[in-house]
């Protein structure tokens, strides 16, 4: 268990690294007065800092290194 578990961070860890973040659009509502309503596309960024993907890829790297054979 603990040996898939730490493989996990670890590729987790490693697309953390590659790719600091994603973008995405939603639709949202500008203007919602009776039968009148009025949408616009808004961009959102969600973003991690590079060291979080380090801890990650670290942490499995030592699970993984820790876990016993069963």
């Amino acid at each position: 268990m603990n040996r898939t578990v730490g493989i996990i961070m670890i590729v987790i860890g490693v697309v953390m690294l590659i790719w600091t973040g994603f973008t995405y659009t939603k639709k949202e509502k500008v203007v919602d007065a009776g039968p009148l309503e009025i949408s616009a596309d808004k961009e959102k960024t969600v973003s991690w800092p590079p060291y979080a993907g380090g801890i990650l890829l670290v942490g499995g790297i030592i699970v993984f290194a820790t876990a016993k054979k069963s």
